[in-house]
């Protein structure tokens, strides 16, 4: 128990770190063209790397044929989406037909 209490951690000063942010843009200030550089650097390898993902990585898949594509519809979704859109339109249909009370007609009276 006696080596628990003796031994020494070590702590994150955040004094430090405070100090370094508040130092960071006086220091990338002075060095402005090599700032530039950096930020066009890290911009180029991030561009590249979006390119890469979608553009050339895609490149070797195969191809989906129309046959595959024909099995791969279903026909179960498809109806049940139908049937959504008609109930969608049966909805908005009856909506239409409803007539509302005119509260701006003549059957208002202004009491003085």
């Amino acid at each position: 128990m006696a080596d628990l209490k003796n031994i020494k951690t070590k702590r994150i000063k955040l004094g430090g770190i405070k100090q370094f942010f508040k130092k960071l843009p006086r220091a990338l200030a002075e060095k402005a063209f090599l700032t530039f550089l950096g930020l066009l650097l890290i911009s180029a390898v991030l561009s590249a790397t979006i390119f890469y993902q979608y553009y050339i990585s895609i490149q070797g898949t195969p191809e989906i044929t129309d046959e595959e594509y024909i099995l791969k519809f279903d026909d179960k979704v498809y109806q049940n989406i139908l049937n959504e859109w008609k109930e969608k339109n049966e909805k908005i249909s009856q909506l239409d037909r409803k007539e509302y009370l005119n509260p701006f007609g003549s059957e208002v009276e202004v009491v003085d």
